[in-house]
Formats: C-alpha cells, sequence, structure tokens
C-alpha cells in the first residue's frame, strides 16, 4: 500500500509540476534582462501555439499578462492564448502556478525590475515574509491590477 501511495505522490508530482528551462541567453521580453542571472524572480507564460515567453519578474510578467497585445510580433490577443503562468516561489525556488501563488505588495525587498510582487506559493510563507520585510498587503493572481503594475513603475 505505501508503494502505491508514493508511486501516486511521484506521478502527480510529475504530471502538476512546471520548469523554468531557460538558458543563458533567455531574456525578458519586457525587459530584456538576462533571466539566469536572478533566478527567484523569474516568471513564464506558455503560449498554446507552443511558444514561451520569460520575465525577470512577476511583475513584468503582469505587464504582458494585462496588456498581452503590445507585443504583437507574438500574436497574443488575450489570457485565452495562454497555457500556463508560472512564477517562482521565492522561498523555495519552485516553479508554481501563478494563478494559485500569493504576491506580497510593498515589502522592502526589491526584484532586477525595481518595486516588484514577491511570489509565494503558501498563504503562510507570504505571511511570514510580510512580516519580515514590511510587506503592505498579500494579494491573489486576480488581486493584481493593471493599475498596481503601473504604480509599481512609478506610472501614476
Amino acid at each position: 500500500m505505501r508503494k502505491i501511495v508514493i508511486g501516486i505522490l511521484l506521478i502527480s508530482s510529475l504530471l502538476y509540476s512546471y520548469s523554468m528551462d531557460y538558458t543563458k541567453d533567455t531574456t525578458c521580453l519586457v525587459r530584456h534582462l538576462k533571466v539566469y542571472e536572478n533566478p527567484k524572480w523569474v516568471a513564464k507564460v506558455e503560449l498554446k501555439n507552443g511558444k514561451e515567453v520569460f520575465f525577470s519578474s512577476p511583475k513584468s510578467m503582469f505587464e504582458f499578462f494585462h496588456r498581452p497585445g503590445k507585443w504583437y510580433e507574438l500574436n497574443v490577443k488575450s489570457e485565452d492564448d495562454f497555457k500556463n503562468i508560472i512564477v517562482t516561489d521565492f522561498k523555495t525556488l519552485l516553479p508554481v502556478k501563478a494563478k494559485g501563488a500569493f504576491y506580497i505588495y510593498g515589502s522592502n525587498v526589491t526584484s532586477p525590475a525595481g518595486d516588484d510582487l514577491v511570489p509565494f506559493d503558501s498563504y503562510k510563507a507570504a505571511e511570514i515574509f510580510a512580516k519580515e520585510h514590511n510587506g503592505k498587503r498579500i494579494l491573489g493572481f486576480k488581486e493584481v491590477s493593471e493599475a498596481l503594475i503601473k504604480l509599481l513603475n512609478g506610472n501614476i
């Protein structure tokens, strides 16, 4: 019985795991930074057409998420063209589903893109980080508005 449970866990972890398969040449679509230089901040959008788009931070990924048509060369018009959205958990450095992650706003930790949203897979880890780093709010994916991203970029 124990072997069956372990087998099921291994198979499910393989089926539901994500990867950040970037190289030293992979650059952020938005900021044109080499993503490998700051692996704890990397985010990725997998498109239904098979393309993968990498970002130097969650903030950059949200910029793309809210206005994908800005990068017309990708031929992406809306979220309907997305297959998966992945961020790196700041504590574990594991790739996690962005829509299930929690994001710290207003902490004293900055990304290569400046003021940013620090992602965590668990709410508890996000709470601990927020307390230790003066985080102002813990947000879910749907709470990250285009206006918030503009504010983080100093455009408001």
